[in-house]
């Protein structure tokens, strides 16, 4: 049994030891302690053993999937074919061939972290999925949340102003300072018979509605007006007139148009 506690990065074919890539396990016995030699045969002296790679600290390119494909099928789009590191005399099947999904583990979903070969009847249980048979030996894989391997994010760090904007019950916002001085409003009471009564945009609410009208009394009128009892007796020679007195002074009879509409012809009147 060969098992890897990190993502695998790949997969390759070896002949030997010697020839096995650097940063690779070679895989040399099954789970149930036979040889894992993929090449079977009569007084056979080659070999060809399965390495694999795991995940080094930084994580760029990791194992997603892994399948087992005919001389029939085409390879799948995203997957290459795994490397083959044999002598000449030796060559990987070319009857079944294995090939791997690599992505970076930030866009992964699932992961192969563990790689198992058996003897072709038997089987082992969940977690495991069987990828095929090849040679007589039975190939299997651990798939896992990549989640469980991407770095968690480190929390960012919180100044005390934006600390003070948070809606958490418990926050308390920093007290205004007392030494800095809130301007008054200015009084928006006024009379709009003023003279220096100017529009006021600092304050709407102290707006009437002859707000911004330039109303002025007469000048006439300036120097009878005052603070004084007296000031209204320029108004003293103002005399009211009865109905009767109005209407006579105003009154008009009509009698030019009466004379004009007689003469003329009654088909314009």
């Amino acid at each position: 049994m060969e098992e890897s506690s990190k993502p695998l990065t790949g997969l390759a074919w070896a002949s030997g030891q010697s020839l096995c890539p650097k940063g690779y396990t070679m895989i040399v016995a099954t789970s149930e302690g036979a040889s894992a030699n993929f090449v079977k045969g009569f007084n056979q002296k080659s070999a060809i053993y399965l390495c694999y790679s795991s995940a080094p600290e930084s994580l760029e390119q990791v194992v997603t999937d892994i399948q087992l494909l005919n001389e029939k099928n085409s390879l799948p789009v995203g997957y290459a074919y795994i490397g083959e590191y044999t002598d000449t005399r030796v060559s990987a099947s070319k009857k079944k061939r294995l090939c791997v999904k690599l992505l970076p583990l930030n866009s992964a979903d699932f992961v192969v972290c563990e790689i198992k070969i058996t003897m072709k009847n038997n089987k082992i249980g969940a977690p495991y999925t069987r990828v095929g048979d090849i040679s007589g030996l039975g190939l299997w894989c651990k798939k896992v949340s990549a989640s469980e391997f991407k770095p968690t994010p480190k929390p960012r760090n919180i100044t005390s102003g934006i600390r003070g904007l948070s809606l958490d019950s418990g926050s308390v916002s920093p007290a205004p300072n007392p030494t800095e001085e809130t301007p008054a409003l200015k009084p928006t009471g006024r009379s709009p018979l003023t003279e220096n009564a100017k529009y006021d945009s600092a304050n709407i609410y102290g707006i009437s509605a002859i707000d911004g009208i330039p109303f002025t009394i007469h000048p006439m009128f300036e120097n009878k007006i005052g603070n004084s009892p007296a000031a209204s007796s320029g108004f003293a020679d103002f005399r009211v007139k009865t109905l009767s007195e109005i209407e006579d002074e105003y009154n008009y009879g009509f009698a030019v148009e009466r004379s004009a509409a007689a003469r003329m012809p009654p088909g314009v009147c």
